[in-house]
This record gives C-alpha cells, sequence and structure tokens, in this order.
C-alpha cells in the first residue's frame, strides 16, 4: 500500500506536466494531509522528485529521470528526437547524427540526410566513435569528470590522419575550447575530406548523455561553415534534451 501509494503521487506529478504544489497534489489523491505531505517528503528525500524553485512546487527529479533514461532503448530515443534531427536535416541541408555515451564509449545512433536530391551529402554511419577524434565524442568528453577525460588521454590513442590530434596536452587545450563555445569540430581527424561539428545534449544535471551533430565534405564545412553550424546545433541540442526528458516523464 505505502508503494503503491507513492507510486500514485509520482504518476500525478508527472502527468500534471508543470511544478505542482503538495495541496494540489494532497486535492488529486484524498489522502489525509499528514500521510500525503509525509509521502511528498519520502519522494524529495530519495531525490524522485524535486523542488526546481523555493515556491514549495514539485517536478519529477533527476533521479528518476536517470533511472527512465537508463531503461531507455535507443528506439525510444529515436523516438523523441528523429522529427527534430528531420526538422534540422531540412534547415541545414546537411546531414545530422544523434549520437549516445554509454558503456564509456560513445555511438552514433541515428542519422538523418538532407532532402535536396541535388546536394552531395556524408552518412557517417552508425556504431562506435573514437572518443578522442570525433566531433560527437569530444562533445561529450570536453564536459566529462576529469577522471574520464584521463582514462581516454592516458590510453595509446590511434592517429587516422595527419590531422589527428594525440597527445594529452592537445586534447586538454582542445576540451577547454570546448566547453568555451560549447560545441566540438573535426576538421579531417578521422578521414581525409570529411569534417563533422556537434554539440552535447545535457539532460538535466545528469550531464552530456548524447550529442547531436552534423557532418559534410571539406569544401562545405570550412571553418566559419562550422562556427555557424555549431551555433546552430547548440539551440538544436536543448530542444533534443527537452524532447528526450518529455518522453522519460512521459513513461515515468
Amino acid at each position: 500500500m505505502h508503494l503503491e501509494r507513492l507510486i500514485g503521487l509520482l504518476e500525478i506529478i508527472a502527468v500534471t506536466g508543470r511544478p505542482v504544489s503538495a495541496a494540489e497534489v494532497q486535492k488529486a489523491t484524498g489522502l489525509p494531509k499528514p500521510t500525503c505531505y509525509r509521502l511528498i517528503q519520502t519522494l524529495s528525500d530519495q531525490k524522485l522528485i524535486d523542488q526546481p524553485t523555493d515556491d514549495g512546487r514539485y517536478v519529477i527529479g533527476e533521479r528518476l529521470i536517470r533511472i527512465a533514461l537508463l531503461g531507455k532503448s535507443d528506439v525510444d530515443v529515436r523516438r523523441c528526437a528523429a522529427p527534430l534531427l528531420k526538422a534540422a536535416a531540412t534547415n541545414y541541408n546537411e546531414t545530422v547524427f544523434l549520437a549516445r555515451f554509454r558503456d564509456s564509449k560513445v555511438e552514433i545512433i541515428h542519422v538523418e540526410t538532407p532532402d535536396d536530391p541535388a546536394r552531395a551529402f556524408i552518412h557517417p554511419g552508425l556504431g562506435e566513435r573514437p572518443m578522442h577524434a570525433c566531433s560527437c565524442s569530444k562533445a561529450i568528453a570536453a564536459f566529462a569528470e576529469p577522471e574520464f577525460q584521463d582514462s581516454i588521454l592516458t590510453k595509446s590513442l590511434k592517429q587516422y590522419t595527419e590531422h589527428t590530434k594525440i597527445t594529452a596536452d592537445q586534447l586538454r587545450a582542445e576540451f577547454a575550447e570546448i566547453v568555451e563555445r560549447g560545441f566540438a569540430d573535426c576538421d579531417q581527424e578521422i578521414d581525409l575530406g570529411i569534417a563533422s561539428v556537434a554539440a552535447p545534449v545535457s539532460i538535466g544535471n545528469i550531464g552530456a548523455t548524447f550529442s547531436v551533430g552534423a557532418v559534410g565534405p571539406i569544401r562545405r564545412f570550412g571553418k566559419d561553415y562550422r562556427q555557424d553550424i555549431g551555433r546552430k546545433l547548440k539551440d538544436l541540442s536543448e530542444k533534443v534534451s527537452g524532447a528526450i526528458q518529455l518522453c522519460n516523464v512521459a513513461e515515468v
């Protein structure tokens, strides 16, 4: 009965779609006030609900979002993000992709290509990407804990092309630059003639769990163009983050 009541309160807070007060929750459940307030305090203590401000209103907590996200398959994430990625591919007229950080690896899990039949585009493929030489990986690694960055930089790093950065000093400097501007780029570091840009997708306070990026031939993806795409990807990343979190809350 206790667990059932806790779940009931979570469902009410989740489906409301806005911060709700303890009084609103109590009214919706019909529970006695002391019981309802005690259950709300239990959920708050376990960080399953949070108070984003000091007005006494609650939303679904970061811990519950993390639990839901860990259980979310790539299919679920793609379903949430694909419409936004498709719109971006059409607007940018470039290939746009979504990458996911999992088990200390970054994998591209979804790709959308432009509709323009006259446009030459690059398809990056799906699967794991090197942590030191791909924009989608570096966008995540730059915002990771120092210990995780150290685990990348202390390994023997493969030099795919003459442009690949393989020393710890080079990569630490690049990570700092990525954090400052909010996006990463890859200038022919894996394949000559191909460049990409990616921005981290942060899920609440969980951190950069995903990244969104764009890829194309270097003849289009020069430095200035990458800067412009990078700024657009920062806006896209916020929308993708919101879409994924909304899916999490809806399925809680």
